[in-house]
């Protein structure tokens, strides 16, 4: 029993002694390549195998012979294990590196494709969080593509929409001040209807830069959707008969909700509005206010004839008009996604679909009462 214990502890002896000398190669080593760190653990276990089979062998007093024979099995195994250390790693350095290259391609503003060899389970997990990174990415410049389309899109329109009134009030101004006007007061009177129409679409791009800046301040009230549905159907009524369409509103409920009275009413003034100019004369435009489980539903339907499939999901983005049937003879495009912009701020949602001679514009918002239960 007891050369069994001095056997084991000069076997234990010799590898602490390698393996110390081992962790402090690794510290010094530590922020080299993988290839490096893995071939001094191989040395350290060879070597530790080494001391300790040269401690035991000159505590048993082996014949020189023996001694010799050890040192070369040992040496062997030692020379096999480092060839083999230095394999792994190249090849775990090499996959490393092509990890890296396609990282580095991919930050350079193209897509992740991953490596064609085959990793390690760390590095594919490592690959496959790039290849998740990568695909938010591209949806995130896709979107900022679409917005930058967007804004030039609206830039256009704008510039377009303001230099026709301004150029109308210039040459009012100068047959004004030339004196060649023939009814003044006509004159006055088309003055101020187009710095209305300036005020307006001012006014609108203020609130969706607000919107998009989020920068909307909203002070909720309990309200009912019947009273602000009647509010705007009178405040729309003197433009529907100007235009010759009719306003229904007959199926109004009463539908509490917490919203800014103030911005909820402008959607619906938006909405309404917006209907009316795409509504033929001797059409109908019905308002209707309803509740669908824990959300209360407004919507606004028109006569417009249907929007093509293809323009639905752009209907409430900045600056959009479909086609020229669709132009409305003032503003910018800016009431529907105003529309939306104070919807979502009020955790709701806008939505459009087409029905039978028109389309449905339709709200939800949460009851009141709802986002506390």
């Amino acid at each position: 029993m007891k050369d069994i214990l001095l056997i084991a502890a000069f076997a234990l002896g010799g590898a602490a002694c390698a393996g110390g000398l081992g962790a402090v190669a690794l510290r010094f080593l530590r922020h080299r390549s993988v290839a490096v760190s893995l071939t001094v653990v191989a040395g350290v276990a060879v070597t530790a195998m080494l001391a300790g089979t040269l401690a035991v062998a000159q505590a048993m007093f082996l014949s020189p012979h023996d001694l010799t024979v050890v040192t070369l099995v040992v040496a062997m195994a030692a020379v096999v294990s480092l060839g083999t250390a230095l394999v792994l790693g190249r090849w775990v350095v090499a996959r490393g590196r092509d990890l890296a290259r396609a990282a580095r391609d991919f930050g350079e503003g193209g897509s992740f494709a991953a490596p064609p060899a085959r990793p390690t389970a760390e590095l594919a997990a490592v690959t496959r969080e790039l290849a998740a990174t990568s695909a938010k990415l591209a949806a995130s410049r896709e979107r900022e593509r679409a917005l930058e389309a967007s804004r030039r899109e609206l830039v256009a329109w704008i510039s377009h929409d303001l230099r026709t009134p301004l150029a109308g009030l210039r040459a009012m101004a100068e047959a004004l001040e030339d004196g060649v006007a023939a009814k003044p007061a006509r004159y006055h009177r088309r003055i101020r209807t187009e710095v209305e129409r300036l005020d307006t679409m001012v006014g609108d791009l203020f609130e969706l830069s607000r919107i998009h800046a989020g920068a909307l301040e909203l002070t909720p009230g309990r309200v009912s959707l019947q009273d602000l549905a009647a509010d705007a159907l009178l405040g729309a009524d003197p433009l529907a008969r100007e235009r010759g369409v009719r306003l229904c509103g007959d199926d109004i409920a009463h539908v509490p909700v917490d919203v800014d009275g103030k911005e909820m009413t402008r959607v619906l003034a938006n909405l309404l509005v917006n209907a009316i100019r795409h509504t033929p004369a001797d059409g109908t435009v019905a308002v209707s206010v309803g509740r669908s489980e824990d959300t209360a539903v407004l919507s606004v339907t028109d006569g417009c004839g249907g929007i093509p499939e293809e323009d639905l999901p752009k209907v409430f983005d900045t600056g959009w008009r479909g086609n020229p049937a669709r132009t409305p003879p003032a503003g910018a495009g800016l009431g529907l996604a105003i529309v939306r912009g104070i919807v979502e701020a009020h955790a709701g949602r806008a939505r459009v679909a087409n029905v039978p001679g028109g389309c449905r514009f339709e709200v939800t918002l949460p009851l009141a009462g709802a986002a506390d239960a």
